[in-house]
């Protein structure tokens, strides 16, 4: 009887997930699904997940982009900017990081606290004064307010991720490499370092997706088309004076994804180890 009840229970709750994860991965179901509709069926037969005729046109119209630029080139310009961005974040955190989890300093637990205060300022309040900031060094319409940024100092949220993870490892390592004769950036590179590999996969995990799918920073400091990442580039797809070219916008959104999906298949496992022992002491 017990068996017999255990195993409905079990059913129920397996149906239920997968009724559940259906439901959260249906809009990228639906989006690769429309990137191979015709236009007109896009949104007249939208629940639908099977296409009436295949349109592999879609993609090679989106690849082509508009103007002069192909897609190509905002696919070159993200990466370009994510690339930086994900080394800068990697360097700066950590060894921000382990500045706070490891030298005592005067002032440390203020300055601790008014970086956590910055993760609750929304990009809009320091949008404006950076803006002004580059513009008067001439940095407007160049990559570098996408990226130097991230060298110093990043996310404040990452350096907590980072501070975490080094107050979970013993100092009796530290004093180790100091009776060796190491110094402090010694113990930070060669020690400390190598040991956080779980929180920088982390760290590496959401500076890329997050600078990827960024569309409000770049909007503000590039002008250029030749500069625009992929975020931008979509938008060009969409015109308020004209009709929309929605078959190669999903087309390129689908193939948007294709880095993260990629990045996460092989990194997913560290972002659980990366996070949860952000919690040990």
């Amino acid at each position: 009887m017990l068996n017999k009840k255990s195993k409905t229970s079990s059913i129920i709750y397996h149906t239920f997930m997968i009724g559940l994860g259906f439901l959260m991965i249906y809009p990228i179901l639906w989006m690769f699904a429309s990137a191979l509709k015709p236009e007109a069926e896009i949104f007249h037969n939208a629940a639908s997940l099977i296409p009436s005729e295949l349109r592999w046109e879609n993609y090679t119209i989106g690849w082509e982009g508009y103007g002069r630029y192909g897609f190509d080139l905002f696919f070159k310009n993200s990466m370009i900017v994510t690339s930086f961005v994900v080394l800068g974040a990697l360097f700066s955190s950590s060894l921000v990081a382990y500045g706070f989890a490891r030298l005592q300093f005067k002032f440390q637990k203020i300055l601790f606290a008014c970086l956590l205060g910055t993760v609750m300022l929304p990009i809009q309040v320091v949008i404006i004064p950076q803006y002004i900031l580059f513009h008067k060094i001439g940095w407007v319409n160049t990559f570098l307010p996408l990226i130097v940024p991230a060298f110093l100092g990043g996310s404040a949220f990452f350096i907590f991720l980072m501070v975490q993870f080094i107050r979970g490892i013993p100092r009796e390592l530290d004093e180790s490499a100091v009776i060796d004769g190491c110094s402090q950036f010694g113990i930070f590179w060669h020690i400390i370092l190598p040991l956080c590999k779980p929180a920088l996969i982390t760290v590496t995990i959401f500076a890329f997706m997050w600078t990827w799918d960024d569309f409000f920073t770049p909007l503000i400091f590039l002008q250029d088309t030749k500069l625009y990442t992929v975020a931008l580039g979509l938008r060009g797809f969409m015109d308020p004076d004209a009709m929309t070219a929605w078959g190669p916008l999903i087309a390129m959104s689908s193939l948007s994804l294709l880095p993260q999906f990629i990045l996460f298949i092989f990194c997913q496992k560290y972002i659980v180890e990366g996070i949860a022992t952000t919690g040990l002491k």
